[in-house]
């Protein structure tokens, strides 16, 4: 979001300085001095952190490249704020009275105007318009019109071993297009990719899990293996399937009938048809319905080996499979991105609210909150306010590193699941025994340790930090008024005295030792054959579609009639019978499961690997009685999907 804006002429329209501003700026005002200049606008954010003094290499040349976007602020940014926030409260008069695609950017989109005058400053600065969006005018030029623009100089910053262009200030835009202009991204070169949140495999090779299994957790005791916890312990579930984690979650008799749900994710699998076909058919899931299934795919795509793309086919995959096999009637669209960037990321959730392709959105994919920077936060928070208004949830991944600190180094969380318009989905082990019974959860959080060479321990148990459900305290977003009250103050307040986003919001399934099976084309380790095969996958990106079929089924049970933006409405069932209150220690004693793989990932060729999992052991997060930063408020209980349903 902006920050207090620079001095500004007040009483003075747009329309009335525009043409004063690009005279000066074509007079030639210097660059440097821009920004100080009484009649420029602060655009926060546009400066990164890492663009330190010490980091400073120099000027970047003038007549480098630059590509940029300026999103557009929309005709009253405040009022969609408000309304979004209004239309997603239950205790609101105007709960539920959403808007159509068309009346939203009506009301709160920019204006004719306002992308004109855009365009005629950008261009009077020596940029080149390429492309006008709903969202941005994006532009291409020299590093010389950027800095023109706006008011900043842009040099070249050391970062870690490689070197990268950006704003050697806080970039600026003329007052007089103060309420026409959001942010500016593409100013700094850094890569700006989020990846996906599942765990194992890569997909663009055969990935295939060694036995032996359980069936239904307890079903396969590894009799022969090392207790763990003074127990006995069983073999690791081969997969679950749409039929238990229904009953797990209380599905009933729903099956999403007439709801829309979207997938976004980067590319998208070239095989994805038959295989969601193949599995449903495999696995007791119902058969997919004519039209049932749609893409929505770019011209063409981008960045193919930066974003290891074929290594988003399985994400795919999972996301549609889960989905279909927990609301089997729903209607689902996969909207693929151009690639694994940000900006082509947003151009896909923009696609979504803007042709309103779906009610609810499921997201398996982010980065941690310290690589996105506050323009890029701006923007997102934008297109989910937008999706708000229309009644459109998205449903966001929290990460599988737990607190951040074994990947980056430092505790944080990830986004866009920070953001405080999205419904951060946590994740959890779960044992449902036979007959589909719900048993219990833990929350997601994996130590290992190998099986010692003789056999008879297990080697420095429980071992090392392997995985666990994202989860934390932003630093960087407040906390928002739905979590007051529910949210432990330990946590809201842990860097901030006025309080801080705490993510997740809720939970499901994502612990890839109690997965989920998914079947999917991959190449044999030939190299060329390809072929149709099963595995089990976990992660928060099972936890992410998952919640979001949940909600199929829940919208299903109140009409039809959209949720929405649903965390008002999560929040205000907190504490009742609605989720399961999920602790680390549900038996009141630790719990692990046996896990036997192919070294080499497919065959026993290359030897077999015996380990321990334990389960509930999530970094530094703790799932506890109450609200906690692994899962949340909960998972969905038997009552959750009915509590919906209008009365």
């Amino acid at each position: 979001m902006r920050s207090n804006r620079a001095k500004v002429r007040a009483g003075v329209s747009m329309a009335a300085t525009l043409p004063m501003l690009v005279g000066a700026l074509a007079l030639g005002i210097p660059a440097a001095h821009a920004a100080d200049h009484p009649l420029r606008d602060l655009l926060a954010g546009t400066k990164p952190a890492w663009a330190t003094a010490r980091a400073d290499e120099g000027a970047t040349s003038d007549g480098a490249g630059v590509s940029a976007r300026v999103y557009l602020r929309g005709g009253d940014a405040a009022g969609l704020a408000a309304y979004a926030k209004a239309v997603s409260d239950p205790a609101s008069a105007s709960y539920g009275k959403y808007l159509t695609a068309k009346q939203a950017q009506a009301r709160f989109g920019a204006t004719e105007a306002q992308v004109a005058a855009v365009k005629s400053w950008l261009t009077a600065a020596g940029l080149k318009i390429t492309g006008v969006t709903a969202h941005y005018v994006s532009v291409t030029g020299d590093v010389a019109a950027a800095e023109k623009a706006f008011g900043a100089q842009l040099h070249d910053f050391a970062r870690g071993s490689k070197t990268y262009r950006a704003p050697a200030s806080t970039a600026s835009v003329p007052a007089g297009l103060a309420d026409a202009v959001l942010t500016v991204t593409g100013l700094d070169n850094a890569p700006h990719m989020v990846t996906h949140d599942d765990r194992l495999p890569p997909p663009d090779t055969v990935f295939r899990n060694a036995g032996p299994f359980s069936s239904y957790y307890g079903s396969n005791t590894a009799s022969t293996l090392p207790d763990a916890y003074g127990t006995r312990i069983p073999y690791a579930i081969k997969g679950y399937t749409g039929k238990q984690l229904r009953a797990a979650y209380g599905a009933g008799t729903r099956t999403g009938k007439g709801v829309r749900v979207a997938i976004t994710d980067a590319y998208a699998s070239p095989t994805i048809a038959y295989d969601a076909s193949t599995y449903a058919g495999k696995n007791g899931d119902a058969a997919w319905k004519t039209g049932r299934l749609h893409q929505v795919l770019p011209k063409k795509y981008t960045d193919t080996k930066a974003c290891s793309a074929s290594g988003w086919y399985g994400e795919e995959t999972l996301d549609v499979e889960a989905v279909h096999a927990v609301a089997p009637a729903s209607d689902v669209t996969y909207v693929g991105a151009a690639s694994c960037s940000d900006a082509d990321l947003l151009d896909a959730l923009g696609k979504v609210v803007d042709h309103h392709l779906a009610d609810i959105v499921s997201n398996s994919w982010g980065e941690v909150e310290a690589a996105q920077t506050p323009d890029l936060a701006a923007a997102y928070d934008q297109v989910f306010q937008l999706g708000a208004v229309e009644g459109i949830g998205f449903y966001f991944s929290s990460g599988d590193n737990g607190d951040e600190v074994a990947s980056s180094g430092t505790k944080q969380v990830d986004s866009p699941a920070n953001s405080a318009w999205v419904t951060a989905v946590g994740g959890t082990s779960l044992a449902v025994s036979k007959n589909d019974t719900y048993l219990w959860e833990t929350g997601w959080g994996t130590d290992k340790a190998n099986l010692s060479a003789d056999g008879k321990s297990w080697t420095d148990f429980p071992g090392a930090f392997t995985s666990g459900a994202g989860g934390g305290t932003s630093r960087t977003v407040a906390e928002p008024s739905y979590q007051q009250g529910v949210v432990p103050d330990a946590l809201a307040k842990a860097d901030s005295a006025d309080g801080n986003r705490v993510v997740p919001d809720i939970a499901a399934i994502a612990d890839p030792n109690t997965g989920f099976l998914v079947g999917q084309t991959q190449t044999l380790p030939d190299g060329k054959t390809q072929a149709y095969g099963e595995y089990r996958i976990g992660g928060t990106s099972l936890a992410a579609p998952t919640i979001a079929a949940i909600q199929a089924l829940a919208q299903e049970a109140r009409g039809g009639t959209p949720i929405g933006f649903a965390n008002p409405a999560i929040y205000a069932k907190a504490g009742s019978k609605a989720y399961h209150d999920v602790t680390d220690d549900p038996t009141g004693s630790g719990l692990a499961v046996a896990r036997v793989d192919f070294v080499n990932g497919y065959d026993a060729t290359g030897g077999l690997a015996t380990s321990v999992r334990s389960l509930g052991k999530d970094s530094s997060l703790s799932a506890v009685k109450g609200y906690d930063d692994v899962t949340g408020v909960g998972t969905p209980a038997s009552g959750y999907v009915e509590s919906y349903r209008r009365r």
